[in-house]
């Protein structure tokens, strides 16, 4: 079962329900995503609870409205999500930057996690690790005022499904590996976005700049990390191009309880490119660590 619901959280908040009863299980997508990032997997977790996928501000059918699509204000968005929708203690699952989120929102709002699941979560460089140069040369190029505004408007020339090809190749070590009818559904979602015009870019640069900021600030991260109460596991690509498996290493070790699993030859979204391998680590982690 799959239902696409709203909230009115100071504008409106698009998010699926996928089902299942009991403890609260909510999906965190990462920078340019959406729901559609846990097509693959979310059915299947839904055995473990009621599963709910959000759409941040600035991202799938969330529009942003004069609201804000950077981190922290999604983090807050996400904060009251988990109170209105939801009602009770959650396990966050979070991708990439809705990693970053859902650590944040582990520090600042303990009450209301249950757990975390880190997907190749954002987080601060390791010193010394290597760094793939496409990747770089892309963000350093929307880092800056101008060159960011116009790779947004020529992202947008690209079009719909070309964009989409192009984030998959960045993310996954191979994308033929995704299920064409998952892909099919980043395509269809991508077009929707098109209606909004330039907005989709603003957003995305809203985003990407305010999650650099806070990756920067290395000492401020790991301090944030110590506080957070819950348990964790991580789940990290061994050929992630966007968060080099060095990053992970050093969050697990910050964290010495939290559980880290490498899946080689895996990039950056393994729940999309591996999603078998990907849920034989998570549902037994959920059976062992979850409270209903």
């Amino acid at each position: 079962m799959m239902e696409r619901r709203s909230v009115d959280l100071d504008g409106p908040v698009h998010y699926v329900d996928f089902g299942g009863s009991g403890r609260a299980i909510v999906l965190v997508h990462g920078l340019g995503g959406s729901h559609v990032n846990w097509l693959a997997v979310a059915p299947r977790l839904a055995s473990h609870g009621r599963v709910l996928a959000i759409d941040l501000a600035g991202h799938g059918r969330t529009p942003s409205l004069g609201r804000s699509a950077q981190v922290g204000a999604n983090r807050r968005l996400l904060g009251r999500f988990l109170d209105e929708v939801v009602g009770a203690p959650a396990i966050l699952f979070g991708n990439s930057m809705g990693g970053y989120i859902s650590l944040a929102e582990a520090a600042a709002e303990p009450d209301k996690i249950a757990g975390l699941v880190l997907v190749d979560p954002a987080v601060p460089r390791a010193p010394g690790a290597g760094f793939d140069r496409g990747v770089t040369a892309f963000f350093a190029g929307v880092l800056l005022p101008v060159v960011g505004g116009a790779l947004m408007r020529r992202r947008a020339r690209r079009g719909p499904e070309q964009n989409v090809r192009d984030t998959l190749a960045m993310c996954c070590v191979d994308p033929t590996r995704v299920d064409p009818n998952v892909v099919a559904a980043h395509v269809a979602l991508a077009r929707e976005r098109v209606a909004l015009g330039p907005v989709v870019g603003r957003d995305f640069l809203d985003a990407v700049r305010s999650l650099t900021a806070a990756l920067i600030r290395r000492r401020q991260f790991y301090a944030m990390v110590a506080t957070i109460r819950a348990p964790a596991l991580i789940v990290q690509g061994e050929r992630d191009r966007l968060v080099r498996v060095e990053a992970a290493r050093a969050l697990a070790a910050a964290h010495p309880d939290w559980q880290l699993e490498v899946l080689d030859d895996v990039g950056h979204v393994p729940q999309l490119e591996a999603p078998a391998r990907f849920l034989a680590i998570v549902e037994p982690w959920l059976r062992a660590h979850a409270r209903s």
